[in-house]
């Protein structure tokens, strides 16, 4: 079973950037559809989608963060990186990796234990 740690969250200020990393470990993740989603202070317990990308490097963003931001995965070092750009109040919120097979929702798949965002503006 694959764990997950992410790191990179942090204060910045609107417009500003940041690169989020999820660390992998106990699998390789070349088999996984890599994702991170968000929760923020308006979605309560809901868990957004902000990117995710498959095992042949296909990626698929949400509608909220569309351009702004790339995710990309590293197999060699079993890393998955989220550069975040442009970043509004509005991206405020906990950052999850998750790990998930293709057939499988993202709620079935592995989760990291989050990493803060906060934009200030």
């Amino acid at each position: 079973q694959v764990q997950l740690v992410e790191s990179g969250g942090g204060l910045v200020q609107a417009g500003g950037s940041l690169r989020l990393s999820c660390a992998a470990s106990g699998s390789i993740i070349t088999p996984y559809t890599m994702g991170w989603y968000r929760q923020t202070p308006g979605s309560g317990s809901q868990r957004e989608l902000v990117a995710e990308i498959t095992p042949s490097g296909t990626s698929n963003y949400g509608d909220s963060v569309k351009g702004r931001h790339t995710i990309s995965r590293d197999n060699a070092n079993n890393t998955v990186l989220l550069q975040l750009n442009s970043l509004t109040p509005e991206d405020t919120g906990v950052y999850y990796c998750n790990a998930r097979f293709a057939l499988f929702a993202a709620k079935f798949g592995n989760w990291g234990q989050g990493t803060q965002i906060t934009v200030s503006s």
